[in-house]
């Protein structure tokens, strides 16, 4: 009991601190919706662009609708937009003091990283809501079950997970917000090089290799076999375990930059 006890009450601490943390951020969302809107703007002008400028020469393979391809790979896409958004706000707070006057108070280093994490997690969930509801919009139907929608967001979701401690990572190691445009221009080329846009049979060996083992193409074709959309090629064993895949890569990447983020903030000079 004496061992038990002082940890059931760390463990305690540490999950409110990290609500009143995720709190904070989200109060700070609700005084400066700007960045929010544009946010959801930009993702939804995207679609729009690829939809009605650019489909009309694309193909999908086996046939189909580039809508019904493109939208499900726009769902990933936009997870990956957000690891500059996470990353710039970690840097904003770093180089405002925030983080210094949270290392000097009496919380845990995990509580300040959680909030953060969970802040940017419900975020997502309100931006891929927004996607979906603009790929009905649209005209994209989701045609499996509702087990297999859920699936789909879950993969989603666990992916955006893992890319925000990406982006909480980059925040801490720059600690420069000029740093960050270079994270936020290449997004653009990391969701591209994979099958979001186009599918990766249309690319040389060599880029289509890469292509597909991109974490994004892995998420991207398992959703769209979830979704019962077109365009699901499974010619290489990569594409084939794209579920397994959707799960080991997150889980791959939460197993790098979690620590890493800790060590990070703990080594933040003062």
């Amino acid at each position: 009991m004496s061992t038990t006890a002082p940890v059931a009450t760390g463990v305690r601490w540490v999950l409110l601190d990290s609500w009143t943390l995720t709190l904070r951020g989200l109060a700070h969302w609700r005084r400066n919706p700007g960045p929010v809107v544009f946010a959801l703007a930009f993702n939804i002008v995207v679609v729009l662009m690829f939809v009605y400028l650019f489909g009309g020469s694309m193909r999908v393979p086996g046939g189909g609708d580039y809508r019904d391809y493109l939208i499900p790979g726009m769902f990933t896409m936009t997870m990956l937009f957000g690891i500059g958004a996470t990353a710039l706000a970690v840097t904003t707070d770093v180089d405002r003091g925030v983080t210094d006057r949270f290392r000097s108070m009496p919380i845990s280093a995990a509580a300040v990283l959680i909030g953060r994490a969970a802040g940017d997690m419900l975020l997502s969930v309100m931006t891929l809501t927004v996607m979906i509801l603009t790929g009905l919009v649209l005209g994209w139907h989701h045609r499996g079950s509702l087990a297999d929608l859920c699936a789909a967001v879950a993969l989603i979701l666990l992916l955006r997970f893992a890319l925000i401690w990406i982006g909480i990572y980059l925040g801490l190691a720059f600690t420069s917000s000029a740093a960050i445009i270079g994270v936020q221009t290449a997004e653009f080329p990391i969701g591209a090089l994979s099958g979001v846009f186009v599918a990766t049979t249309a690319m040389p060996g060599w880029l289509r290799t890469l292509a597909d083992w991109n974490p994004l193409s892995a998420t991207v074709n398992a959703t769209r076999a979830l979704f019962g959309s077109p365009g699901v090629v499974t010619d290489s064993w990569v594409t084939a375990n794209s579920t397994l895949m959707a799960v080991l890569w997150p889980a791959a990447l939460l197993l790098i930059f979690i620590p890493l983020s800790i060590n990070a903030f703990r080594n933040l000079s003062r």
